[in-house]
């Protein structure tokens, strides 16, 4: 993986969560990937399980901006620091570290985010299975 394909596949996952529906998931992650929304949580196994968990964070109509920075790239892994500032349908900034194994086909084996959030501000993340 290059610095460039990493952007690629970051600017992909923003423009899916954007849309409605997980059909552009099999396009981001392999059948096989594990997708984890904290350290400390259980994985998301497998792209069935990443979609139930896609779906279930996602609200209609919700209005965010994200910014990225690549902070790494390493042979088939990369780092991302990431910022997404939602609006609607509740504020809410989220500041999260990415780390991210692409596969040949730059599809997505393994995510691990570190989220974190202002003190006060009820943020969360997604437990796995």
């Amino acid at each position: 993986m290059d610095r460039e394909q990493l952007v690629d596949w970051v600017q992909a996952y923003e423009r899916a969560w954007r849309e409605p529906g997980t059909q552009r998931l099999a396009e981001l992650f392999a059948a096989d990937a594990t997708y984890s929304t904290s350290p400390y949580e259980d994985e998301h196994r497998g792209l069935e399980a990443i979609k139930t968990m896609w779906e279930a964070e996602r609200s209609p109509g919700q209005e965010f901006t994200m910014q990225a920075e690549i902070v790494a790239v390493e042979g088939d892994i990369g780092v991302v620091r990431v910022q997404v500032d939602y609006e609607r349908p509740r504020r809410q900034q989220y500041r999260d570290l990415w780390i991210i194994r692409l596969d040949g086909a730059n599809r997505c084996m393994h995510f691990e985010e570190w989220p974190f959030w202002p003190p006060g501000s009820a943020g969360g993340v997604a437990p796995g299975a």
